[in-house]
């Protein structure tokens, strides 16, 4: 007879896996789920500045807007499914079409009037500068 461990937590770690799984998938149209999707964003800190890198394969410039209002900075735009290729045509569709939107508040060191952003290879970076007094510094101690 083999002795086997009790977990008493089991059934809250099963929760909340089917939870995460829930949360996690796109939401299809198919399933009279809401249709905007997200994309994926990092955010990485430099000495000088915020960068914000978004995934937007398969998009053009034109599509994409970036708005920065009231200490916030908003991007959105629509990827549009190609109309030459028929919906029949296809067994499986896995990438998500639709509008999208995302929002980040700026911290209060963003020097909101430089900030800059570029599109290449389907990846839109924003950089966004700190002001002059939220950069580090070195401070020299003295002895006395």
């Amino acid at each position: 007879m083999a002795i086997v461990q009790y977990d008493p937590f089991q059934g809250i770690r099963g929760l909340q896996q089917e939870i995460n799984r829930l949360f996690d998938r796109d939401f299809e149209p198919a399933a009279g789920l809401a249709s905007e999707w997200a994309p994926r964003v990092d955010i990485r800190e430099e000495n000088d500045k915020l960068v914000l890198s978004a995934d937007l394969p398969g998009m053009e410039q034109k599509e994409i807007s970036v708005h920065v209002e009231n200490g916030y900075l908003s991007l959105s735009g629509e990827r549009k499914m190609d109309k030459e290729v028929k919906k029949e045509n296809y067994h499986r569709v896995e990438r998500v079409f639709g509008r999208f939107s995302r929002t980040f508040q700026l911290p209060s060191s963003t020097d909101v009037e430089h900030i800059q952003a570029s599109y290449r290879n389907g990846v839109l970076e924003i950089v966004l500068p700190k002001k002059e007094q939220a950069k580090p510094r070195a401070i020299a101690v003295t002895i006395q």
